[in-house]
């Protein structure tokens, strides 16, 4: 009760009029008058939001302590062994886009707090170098630290959320998350040998099912049929990312990379520029699709043509305070709300958007319904169908500019990329467009999922909405 009668003190000085009569207005006010307080919205004023009347979301935090997003990008993403990004360093890849967000903000690097790339495949201690050694070539002095995580396929975008907590936390008001793959470099293989150990345990047995066979698993338990999942992958291939590529739409998260081409027949090298993802194919076709044969499984429907592509790529995303980056007169990209990760069956591993989605939505204190835009990673059609159907997510709103099945899905990059694509598009749909949710499934059965906020949709009296039960404001009385 304390808690919320404090908030709702806080928006009624937020709310007050500037004048000298009203200087007395926050003492004149005990614990016991505000209790009873009722709050006449003729005087207050506050607009209903543009987007919708979900303004009344849960509120952690005051407006100025927001975590918020003020620069997004990503590199082109480029078919792994084969892409214009099969002769680049993977530190290559990172770089350009850790200093595009310095470049594009004006902001003095040594103000960064850390740097968080999520990264999967490659060694642990080498791919941390490489990091470090990309910050420097991206101008970052020695000052500034850089470290990695991995929790698979969700990397990139649980480096996003650590920094997004550590802000929070106060440990920093400046932060990157980033995400970084060469599958070129570091192909998906197991080294060593298995603890046998494994062999009791049926659910650590099904930890090293291929991705491809936890697909199959999915289509079968749950009635996917491969002619859905070629639909689905002719939508994303044919359709929606070509249709965004023609359309520029990738334009303003994509940074071009200067790199080379070397010939492997005679060593010679080609410089290039590489500015558009290389793994879109816009004329396949649904009976093309359907020629392809099962990868996995003899009877099963998991295709090369149904599945994410093997990818090369990077992405960086930078997160502050909101009163820093009001107090530096740089624009919102996005808001930082919440993030969730869940833990499912290894052999279904790709049901967990399904699980993730609503736990992240919940805890910003939202419904479905109030997310006007999904990034949902396509790791196969078969899990990516299953998701979207089983929360009766409206498609016109799911990876409206194609998915990972056409653009690709370099591990530890692909969270970072998702929310670099959808705060663009977030941005570019203005007022329709408030919230937007990125989710993945993980390997060895996991989902992750964050809601983010679009930068110039909120204010600070976005949750001035009153709940007539109680007289309170918002959710400050549940």
């Amino acid at each position: 009760m304390e808690k919320a009668i404090e908030r709702q003190r806080v928006l009624l000085e937020h709310l007050r009029p500037s004048s000298s009569s009203s200087h007395s207005f926050e003492g004149s006010l005990s614990i016991k008058a505000l209790s009873h307080l009722t709050i006449s919205f003729s005087t207050c004023q506050a607009s209903a939001c543009l987007a919708g009347d979900s303004a009344a979301y849960q509120r952690t935090s005051l407006y100025g302590d927001d975590v918020v997003i003020v620069a997004a990008h990503r590199t082109a993403l480029c078919k792994s062994k084969r892409g214009n990004f099969k002769d680049t360093y993977p530190d290559d890849l990172l770089a350009p886009v850790l200093r595009a967000l310095i470049e594009k903000t004006n902001l003095d690097p040594s103000e960064v707090g850390d740097i968080v790339v999520g990264t999967v495949l490659a060694p642990g201690s080498q791919r941390a170098s490489e990091c470090r050694m990309s910050a420097f070539y991206a101008g970052f002095p020695e000052t500034v630290a850089v470290r990695t995580v991995n929790r698979q396929c969700s990397s990139g975008l649980q480096a996003v959320a650590d920094v997004a907590a550590a802000i929070k936390a106060g440990f920093y008001d400046i932060g990157i998350g980033a995400g970084l793959e060469s599958m070129t470099t570091n192909p998906m293989a197991w080294e060593g040998s298995v603890n046998p150990a494994v062999k009791k345990f049926a659910q650590a047995q099904s930890c090293l099912l291929p991705m491809g066979v936890t697909s199959e698993n999915v289509a079968h338990r749950f009635g996917v049929s491969r002619q859905e999942q070629d639909q689905a992958a002719v939508r994303e291939l044919s359709l929606k990312a070509a249709a965004a590529t023609a359309a520029g739409k990738f334009k303003d998260e994509i940074i071009p990379v200067q790199t080379k081409l070397v010939d492997p027949k005679t060593g010679d090298e080609t410089p290039i520029t590489v500015s558009v993802d290389d793994g879109i194919r816009p004329s396949t076709a649904l009976a093309t699709l359907g020629k392809l044969k099962p990868v996995f499984k003899k009877d099963g429907t998991t295709t090369a043509g149904n599945s994410s592509q093997v990818s090369d790529g990077a992405g960086a995303v930078l997160l502050m305070k909101r009163s820093v980056a009001t107090q530096k007169g740089l624009p919102v990209l996005g808001v930082f709300r919440t993030f969730a990760a869940v833990g499912v069956d290894p052999a279904i591993m790709g049901v967990g958007p399904a699980v993730a989605i609503p736990a992240a939505v919940k805890a910003a204190g939202l419904e479905l319904d109030d997310i006007d835009l999904f990034e949902i990673n396509e790791a196969f059609a078969s899990q990516f169908l299953y998701c979207r159907n089983k929360l009766g997510l409206d498609a016109e709103k799911v990876n409206v500019n194609g998915g990972a099945m056409a653009i690709g899905h370099p591990l530890g990059a692909t969270g970072a990329r998702c929310v670099a694509t959808l705060l663009h598009e977030m941005k570019r749909r203005g007022k329709d467009c408030r919230f937007g949710v990125v989710s993945m499934c993980i390997g060895t059965g996991m989902g992750a999922a964050a809601v983010f906020e679009r930068g110039d949709g909120v204010d600070e009296l976005r949750n001035a909405r009153k709940v007539e039960a109680q007289g309170y404001l918002s959710k400050d009385a549940r």
